[in-house]
């Protein structure tokens, strides 16, 4: 399967948000899952299974549990592969950054213009 397919569907999207907050067992995955999408065990089973074989996700015993981990390669290799097409996006980005900061400095100066005394108000 191509990792776009496997990142095409958004519960195994939401399933590595998960894990990207650390090692998961497998039931609290699936609890949090199943609340908001309203799937069965099984199907988050089925799902985990898709992002285990195709090297999303690792999967260790604890005893009875199985904890899940993300698998930063796969993620690693659609990041070079996305690489060609960031000149569509960073300019844009870049541009925004400007503007926020040049909006924030604006705000700042405003601010202490506002703070500061003013000399016709005051009484000597």
């Amino acid at each position: 399967m191509h990792a776009f397919d496997v990142l095409g569907d958004p519960v195994r999207r939401r399933i590595l948000e998960l894990l990207a907050e650390g090692e998961q067992p497998a039931g609290t995955v699936s609890d949090v899952v199943r609340r908001e999408f309203g799937i069965s065990q099984p199907a988050v089973s089925q799902h985990l299974k898709v992002l285990r074989e195709n090297g999303f996700a690792t999967v260790r015993p604890d005893g009875t549990r199985r904890l899940y981990a993300v698998n930063s390669e796969p993620l690693r290799d659609i990041d070079a592969w996305l690489d060609r097409f960031r000149r569509y996006w960073t300019p844009h980005l870049d541009a925004l950054a400007t503007e926020l900061a040049r909006g924030k400095r604006e705000r700042r100066l405003r601010g202490a213009a506002d703070d500061s005394p003013d000399e016709s108000r005051s009484t000597p």
